[in-house]
């Protein structure tokens, strides 16, 4: 059976899916720090749109300082 290749999550590049590869997916030991390091740092975020009328976000008067 040969290896599949797939993209690499980081660079793009190539990498291959195979117990040969111990970084799968990513390529290379590098692009799995890199993408390590951004989940750590919070660069990777779901954008939500908030709602000012939303009840669970208005802080009662007795709670502000």
């Amino acid at each position: 059976m040969t290896a599949r290749k797939v993209r690499c999550p980081q660079c793009g590049g190539d990498s291959l899916w195979s117990p040969e590869n111990p970084w799968r997916p990513f390529c290379s030991e590098r692009c799995k720090q890199i993408d390590l390091g951004a989940w750590a740092s919070d660069s990777y975020r779901i954008p939500v749109a908030v709602d000012p009328d939303d009840p669970e976000l208005i802080i009662p008067e007795t709670d502000r300082g």
